[in-house]
């Protein structure tokens, strides 16, 4: 049984899709993609079956050459029975899923995706949305990083075979 990851941000069109792709990105990079699998998700339902946004995916294909690909969609309670892990792209959309969660039983599958940042400092990864391009391509470079780190994570805990 695969091991398998949830990236949540707001809207689900910039910072989720993109750790999603990421992420899958670097499994087949490193040959583990038969070891997990990965699906994104947003807080809010505001775009719900939209593509990830024109200007995060020209950052994808610019930085890695990557076509963001996947649908909008909301955050569900179920969503906790159905993933190992839930990483979260900041602190509000963390504690909106926290409370979710009524019973705290799922509580230790919630985390902040910067926990796993080996070059950057940040707590949170910053909503590009509004921004220029510039914030778009850091948030590349950032979730570049705390995808490995969470792939050295996952293999250092024995979650996946390394």
């Amino acid at each position: 049984m695969a091991y398998r990851l949830l990236f949540v941000c707001l809207g689900n069109i910039c910072r989720s899709p993109s750790g999603e792709n990421i992420m899958n990105y670097l499994l087949q990079e490193r040959g583990l993609d038969d070891q997990v699998t990965c699906d994104s998700a947003g807080t809010s339902g505001y775009h719900i079956g939209a593509a990830p946004d024109r200007r995060m995916n020209a950052a994808a294909v610019k930085k890695l050459g990557l076509t963001l690909t996947g649908r909008s969609r909301k955050f569900e309670p179920i969503d906790f029975d159905q993933f190992d892990l839930i990483l979260a792209m900041d602190q509000d959309n963390f504690e909106q899923m926290y409370y979710l969660d009524a019973s705290g039983q799922q509580r230790h599958k919630l985390h902040l995706m910067c926990e796993f940042c080996t070059q950057h400092d940040l707590k949170e990864v910053p909503d590009p949305y509004y921004g220029g391009e510039a914030g778009f391509d850091f948030v590349i470079d950032l979730l570049v990083d705390a995808c490995n780190g969470l792939l050295d994570h996952l293999i250092e805990t024995g979650k996946i075979k390394g």
